[in-house]
């Protein structure tokens, strides 16, 4: 048989994107779906604390199974290891969660959305008072324009909504800079144990907190409250909480961690519009333009070469 005869082996066919990019678009959805799920909630007058133990109490069980699959196999964890996955969980779900819940008692899901999408600036900024990492002239100009549609927005709800908005930003805008503190020391541990095993001991941690918290300040008969919340509870654990952080994983591991964070763009445009069909709230010229800065400035920062960009990961 002739060399000419055999057929040259073919290349192998590059994986295709759009399950990575679906996948990445469910999530987002997915994510931003939590808000207007705690603004439901709260009509049954609930409170911050009673409703995010909930939400934990239901988590937990999959992130403790999330973290056991994830850590089969693997080596056991060292000290310096727990003690690391007890901060971030502090940090990066816990805290952040609270503050977030609790925000979203004076604000709007929209604005609230809003602010979460700093994220990448704030990691940015960290970068540069922590680590002294030094800005380019394209990321000061995508925090500027990021900032100036917040505050555009936040004008108009304090027009709206009085004093209280000022309250819900700042717990809303604490949340954010506990996430981002999160995700800035969060590199070296998922180095070490990777990400889906921090994510389910960190989060497992977090929802122990959660539920400690309510048994400390509130009364066991507090815990009784309407069906609706349970079940809204229940909806937020595994639609808005769970599968987000698989869908997210699954689909930073096909099409990467920028592609992922650009798809992820979504996010506040479907708050909004949920805001608007489910919640009732007002869609205005001013969160039209104010949600078109946010973006804006978070893409010039996913769009930067990648030697310049912050870290990106799943919203929370």
């Amino acid at each position: 048989m002739s060399s000419s005869s055999i057929a040259a082996p073919s290349a192998a066919k590059p994986a295709p994107v759009w399950p990575g990019l679906v996948l990445a678009l469910l999530g987002s959805i997915a994510f931003s779906g939590k808000a207007i799920i705690v603004k439901l909630a709260y009509r049954h007058g609930v409170d911050a604390v009673t409703l995010i133990m909930y939400r934990m109490l239901f988590a937990l069980p999959m992130f403790v199974l999330l973290a056991w699959w994830a850590g089969r196999g693997k080596a056991p964890l060292q000290r310096r290891d727990w003690v690391a996955i007890g901060g971030l969980g502090v940090s990066g779900y816990y805290l952040a969660s609270f503050l977030d819940f609790a925000g979203l008692q004076y604000i709007s899901a929209s604005f609230e959305r809003l602010i979460l999408y700093l994220n990448p600036t704030i990691v940015l900024l960290l970068g540069v008072v922590l680590f002294k990492r030094r800005t380019t002239a394209r990321q000061l100009i995508a925090l500027g324009v990021s900032y100036c549609g917040v505050l555009l927005v936040f004008g108009h709800e304090l027009t709206l909504a009085g004093a209280n908005v000022v309250l819900g930003a700042v717990l809303v805008f604490g949340s954010a800079v506990s996430y981002a503190i999160y995700l800035v020391y969060s590199g070296e541990v998922v180095r070490r144990i990777g990400s889906l095993r921090l994510t389910g001991l960190a989060t497992s941690v977090a929802c122990v907190l959660c539920i400690a918290q309510f048994l400390i300040v509130k009364p066991l008969d507090a815990a009784l409250v309407a069906p609706q919340v349970v079940w809204l509870s229940v909806l937020n654990a595994v639609a808005c909480t769970f599968a987000p952080v698989l869908m997210v994983m699954m689909a930073i591991e096909r099409i990467g961690a920028t592609m992922a964070a650009q798809t992820g763009m979504v996010g506040p445009m479907s708050t909004i519009l949920m805001g608007v069909f489910i919640l009732g709230e007002p869609f205005t010229a001013w969160v039209a333009a104010g949600t078109v800065l946010v973006l804006a400035g978070v893409w010039l920062l996913a769009s930067a070469p990648a030697a310049a960009k912050p870290g990106t990961a799943a919203t929370k």
